[in-house]
């Protein structure tokens, strides 16, 4: 009699057990949907499926599979922190290395620059463009999965130089050509044209052999082919606005040329875009540059690296580009097709270099 009521109350305690654990998976289930919907991930899948194509490319991760690859985010993964979260660095067990950006908490209903990101993202796969292999969306707060870029960014190379691994004039020529190249597929080749609107160097990520990868499409957006314009309340980061841009709220093509004539300053210049120091306390690069250029100053301005290194037509040829991206009405601005063309002159007949502002 004892053996049958030992193995009635072992019975017992085993469907307890079991009752337990099926109560909590379905509590976890619910509270992962209960985060899916939250996330946007409806939102997300009503996007997605207007792709096809671009489904099977963009990963839905599980909870579990970034909490092993970060190692339950480990405190010792972290790559970086900013505004917008945390970004660790992760393995998968297929031995794939990831960086995975954990987002910080976001009010409900304010997901769309995340939701953005994922699915401009997965509309492109270029070399110079930073690759997003999918996204979680059943944790408290959204992340996203990209490639993994072992050498920063180009903000910490141009302001916080590393002696091994020097900004050289031929690297910083071809960092540029891989910018404007990108900028032109987004603009001009991709199936939905894209603008990026935060072209800067914090956004352009260097791969192991130094190329460049443009990433950051929070605030980036496709516009139909029909128009030429995205009317908007004005994003982006100061310095590297088009002043166009900032005075009307509509948002060309030409505004993502400006940010990266910007940029070609600070390469050519190793300053930000807000100078710094007793004489230039918070004052405009741009404004500083266009002033040295209008008074043949350019060479006292110039990075010492840059009049070492670079060849005076060069240096000029690179100045002149930057100074026709900055130009104060977006209609003078070349395109990026044009920066292309004219940097690696694949034609002749571009002379946009002699127009005037």
């Amino acid at each position: 009699m004892g053996t049958f009521s030992s193995l009635g109350a072992l019975i017992l305690l085993i469907c307890m057990w079991w009752l337990y654990r099926e109560v909590n998976r379905r509590k976890e289930a619910k509270l992962k949907e209960k985060f899916f919907k939250r996330n946007g991930g409806l939102l997300l899948q009503q996007q997605l499926s207007s792709d096809q194509g671009n489904l099977e490319t963009t990963k839905l991760f599980t909870s579990k599979e970034l909490e092993k690859a970060t190692d339950n985010y480990n405190a010792n993964r972290i790559l970086g922190q900013g505004g917008q979260g945390t970004v660790y660095k992760g393995m998968l067990t297929d031995g794939r290395i990831l960086a995975i950006k954990k987002s910080k908490a976001l009010d409900e209903g304010k997901h769309e620059p995340f939701i953005n990101e994922v699915v401009i993202l997965s509309r492109i796969n270029i070399r110079n463009i930073v690759k997003l292999f999918g996204c979680c969306l059943e944790t408290e707060v959204p992340m996203l999965v990209y490639e993994f870029i072992p050498n920063g960014n180009l903000s910490q190379c141009l302001h916080d130089p590393n002696e091994e691994f020097p900004l050289t004039w031929d690297l910083r020529l071809r960092i540029a050509t891989e910018i404007a190249g990108a900028l032109f597929y987004l603009h001009s080749l991709a199936s939905i044209p894209i603008y990026h609107r935060d072209i800067k160097s914090a956004n352009i990520l260097l791969d192991e052999k130094f190329r460049a990868k443009v990433s950051d499409f929070g605030i980036s957006r496709s516009i139909s082919v029909d128009n030429t314009h995205l009317t908007t309340a004005v994003q982006g980061t100061f310095g590297y606005l088009d002043p166009e841009y900032f005075q009307s709220s509509q948002f060309t093509e030409k505004s993502d040329v400006y940010s990266f004539g910007v940029y070609l300053l600070s390469s050519l210049l190793e300053k930000k875009p807000i100078l710094s120091g007793k004489s230039n306390e918070g004052g405009s690069l741009t404004a500083y540059f266009l002033l040295t250029m209008k008074e043949n100053w350019l060479y006292d301005i110039l990075d010492a690296r840059v009049v070492k290194e670079g060849g005076e037509k060069e240096i000029l040829r690179v100045a002149n580009i930057a100074k026709r991206c900055l130009c104060l009405n977006g209609s003078s601005r070349p395109t990026m097709k044009e920066v292309v063309m004219d940097r690696v002159g694949w034609d002749q007949n571009v002379k946009w270099g002699n127009r005037h502002c």
